[in-house]
């Protein structure tokens, strides 16, 4: 899937917040209505007050990772991502991200699903 200017400049500030974890760099991902939620059955953080607090708690350092992406879907305002997080200490995440963006930007909605990838990915045959 071709990746959309939009996508691609929403995934960038992302990454800006996450290496920064400054306020105003997160505040800037989000509506201030929006629905940010790490995992798909929790209840959302709701709002970018909470989602800046709750950003900010639970914040990885700057040094301490690495992400690839692709955009894997679009359709209208609503688009997947698959990621991979490497840490330095050897943990490493497979990442699906449903993320809505509106129309000036800044997502409405932010839901994440993350698994654990093993040491050793066994061979399908």
């Amino acid at each position: 899937m071709a990746e959309t200017p939009d996508l691609t400049a929403w995934l960038e500030g992302y990454l800006r917040a996450w290496t920064s974890n400054d306020e105003a760099d997160v505040r800037a991902l989000f509506t201030e209505s929006a629905e940010y939620r790490y995992e798909p059955w929790e209840k959302p953080i709701v709002g970018a007050d909470a989602i800046v607090k709750s950003w900010i708690e639970r914040q990885d350092g700057p040094e301490e990772w690495t992400f690839e992406w692709t955009a894997v879907a679009r359709e209208g305002a609503t688009a997947v991502v698959e990621g991979r997080t490497v840490y330095l200490d050897g943990r490493t995440y497979r990442n699906l991200w449903v993320i809505v963006l509106e129309e000036d930007g800044r997502a409405s909605s932010f839901t994440e699903w993350y698994m654990k990838e093993p040491a050793e990915i066994p061979s399908v045959s």
